[in-house]
């Protein structure tokens, strides 16, 4: 959802000391612009090169976020989950019924409509994913997005979704104000030239304004129309573990996985400034990660059609982090310290 509604809508104010307000957990309103922002905390996780990097280019990769064996257990997971064999890629591309037009497009592009697993979970409030996003924001008040896996075979047959999806924004670059957003995900396996994935065209990030002011009034707000070889789309390299962060104002996209019978597998996971006052998003977090329900914050998740997650594993287990990251715990707020972990974070489906 892009931060500018079509009606007035409630601001809400993040739990910072920053001025960071959003409707809706996802685009923030700030006093200045991440590329532009001023660390007032020193850095935990990336160098002053990678910071440098992340504010120049629009990304950044933190190597090794989580242990490599880790990601290539949630690989596993996903094939699991998935009713998919790694070793056997002609049940790959067996076709299924689809709900809506937009089940089987998540489907052709490899989503895994799980969102609750240990796993996940495990990976959220690793505390070297968690500062990476501290650097980021420059903030240490933050809830994390509550999102799922990719694992995208070939795309032929009954998995063929054409080009790929092309350059956009994940903001309208039309606004005076520009949103602040940033997405990230952890690798699962080894990128390769030919399996596709994520692609970028820092170039235009680091001249965005410039080429901006050029553009005609009509241009698309949220699809570049550029030349590939001013401006060059790269494809940044991971490794099991990795963590990618980027900024919402990189125009990036998804390449096809054009492979044999190769995969791209990522966990998608990003953070941003908590809004507890927002309370009805609050409780729909905590009402989610409680009884592994499909998060509610727009049209794109849908859940798995075949045997639901809520039906196959028990709630997760949260850290002290993770319970702060959830929304379950304030940020302002002790812990009780009467009500054990085991306790607080495990309730029955």
């Amino acid at each position: 959802m892009l931060f500018a509604p079509s009606r007035p809508a409630r601001l809400y104010r993040a739990a910072s000391d920053r001025p960071y307000f959003s409707t809706d957990g996802e685009s923030y309103l700030a006093q200045h612009t991440l590329r532009e922002l001023a660390k007032s905390r020193p850095l935990r996780v990336l160098s002053p090169q990678d910071f440098a990097h992340w504010q120049t280019h629009g990304y950044v990769v933190v190597r090794e976020a989580v242990p490599a064996e880790h990601a290539r257990r949630m690989l596993d997971f996903a094939w699991e989950f998935q009713g998919l064999d790694p070793h056997d890629p002609a049940g790959w591309f067996t076709d299924r019924p689809f709900r809506s037009d937009l089940d089987r497009e998540l489907h052709v592009h490899g989503f895994v409509e799980a969102y609750h697993h240990q796993l996940q979970w495990d990976s959220r409030q690793n505390q070297r994913v968690y500062d990476a996003f501290v650097d980021v924001w420059d903030c240490e008040e933050l809830w994390v997005t509550l999102d799922r896996l990719n694992l995208n075979p070939p795309n032929r047959g009954s998995r063929d979704r054409g080009p790929g999806v092309e350059l956009h924004w994940d903001v309208d670059t039309s606004l005076g104000v520009p949103p602040q957003r940033v997405q990230g995900l952890i690798a699962l396996n080894e990128t390769a030239p030919d399996t596709g994935g994520f692609h970028c065209s820092p170039e235009l990030f680091r001249r965005f304004e410039p080429w901006r002011l050029a553009q005609p009034a009509d241009r698309d707000p949220l699809r570049p129309a550029v030349d590939g070889a001013e401006f060059p789309v790269v494809r940044p390299e991971l490794h099991p573990g990795d963590l990618l962060i980027w900024n919402g104002l990189l125009a990036h996209g998804v390449a096809r996985n054009r492979s044999e019978r190769g995969v791209r597998a990522v966990q998608y996971l990003s953070m941003a400034p908590a809004l507890e006052e927002h309370g009805r998003l609050r409780e729909s977090r905590v009402d989610s990660w409680r009884h592994l329900r499909t998060p509610r914050r727009n049209r794109a998740p849908v859940g798995e059609p075949v045997l639901d997650e809520s039906k196959r594993y028990p709630t997760a287990r949260l850290t002290e982090l993770g319970s702060r990251l959830l929304g379950l715990s304030s940020w302002y707020e002790p812990l009780e310290p009467a009500l054990s972990w085991a306790d607080r974070c495990t309730a029955p489906a």
